[in-house]
């Protein structure tokens, strides 16, 4: 009897790898925890039709918006680990639900097999037109000497506008009034009409109000300066390194999936990512592709640990935490 046990686990083992070698023999489906039409369903529509070529197989966009990115995650962690569901995974998906929500359902950390960091988009601090500041470092004492007084507009508690004021608030050392909105639109709506100060935006969104010279931008809150704001300073720059508020994007699959299987997924991604063309599109998004060095599968696996550090201090002083 043990022989014939020993010879099904071999058996099964063997079709296993056989499967993960002859990956993929059908479309490869990537899940988007966002509506049809955003930002990050754009990028994940531009990455797929490039992945699809690498890989001799169509890669599929579903979109899977709700519970803060969670539905989306939900679907893939709880998918078959046979590599033919993965996650365009965000900020929102792997670092904010885990703090925001007092029952998360799934953990970010232990219930994916990391592929690949992607890119990161930044925020971007704009401020009302006639707000009397043009600079970060004006911007600061000016909130410093009114904060009372003042306040800021998100796209709703919890949100990564939210979250990345939080952080820059918290940075400076201000105590400044939060006005959640249902969605950037008016949110946005309310800066340019001057009933808010300032907006802590994605951004790709925030492009055609800077451009059309109804906000003002002060500077972008990331390490480096973004390709469609090339002439805007950043946090960091500035001396503010603790102020890096973005979003970012990442390939996920569920846990246990075939090493086999990661390492085809995340050399298609790669090949992807230094295609000009592609990175052209994702630079008109706002996007910085991550260097060389951060693609792998090792440090995508602690960067969301790292990443879910970081905001706990934040999301637990926003008390925008929900049952």
């Amino acid at each position: 009897m043990l022989r014939i046990a020993v010879a099904c686990l071999m058996s099964i083992a063997f079709a296993a790898g056989a499967q993960a070698q002859d990956w993929p023999s059908r479309p490869v489906t990537m899940v988007v925890s966002a509506a049809a039409g955003g930002p990050i369903d754009v990028f994940g529509r531009v990455m797929a039709e490039r992945m699809g070529k690498a890989l001799g197989q169509p890669v599929v966009i579903e979109n899977v918006p709700g519970a803060g990115g969670m539905m989306g995650g939900q679907r893939v962690a709880k998918a078959a680990p046979d590599g033919y569901t993965a996650i365009l995974g965000t900020i929102a998906t792997h670092a904010h639900s885990q703090l925001l929500y007092k029952n998360p359902l799934y953990n970010a950390a232990t219930d994916f097999t990391p592929v690949n960091l992607i890119a990161e988009i930044p925020l971007v601090l704009i401020v009302r037109k006639d707000l009397p500041v043009n600079s970060l470092e004006e911007f600061i004492a000016y909130a410093k000497a009114n904060q009372g007084k003042m306040n800021y507009g998100s796209a709703g508690a919890g949100s990564a506008t939210h979250l990345g004021c939080i952080l820059l608030t918290q940075a400076i050392g201000t105590n400044i009034q939060h006005v959640p909105y249902k969605g950037t639109g008016p949110a946005m709506q309310d800066l340019q009409a001057g009933r808010i100060d300032f907006l802590c935006e994605i951004v790709v969104t925030a492009l055609p109000q800077i451009k059309g010279g109804t906000v003002k931008a002060l500077a972008t809150l990331s390490r480096d300066r973004s390709p469609v704001l090339p002439d805007l300073p950043t946090a960091y720059e500035k001396g503010f390194k603790d102020i890096q508020a973005y979003t970012w994007t990442a390939l996920l699959f569920p846990k246990d999936t075939p090493a086999t299987i990661v390492t085809k997924m995340h050399d298609a991604a790669l090949q992807s990512m230094a295609d000009p063309d592609i990175r052209r599109q994702l630079q008109t998004l706002g996007a910085t592709i991550v260097s060389s060095d951060r693609t792998s599968p090792d440090y995508l696996r602690q960067f969301v640990k790292d990443e879910i550090t970081k905001w706990t201090d934040p999301i637990r002083k926003s008390g925008a935490v929900v049952d």
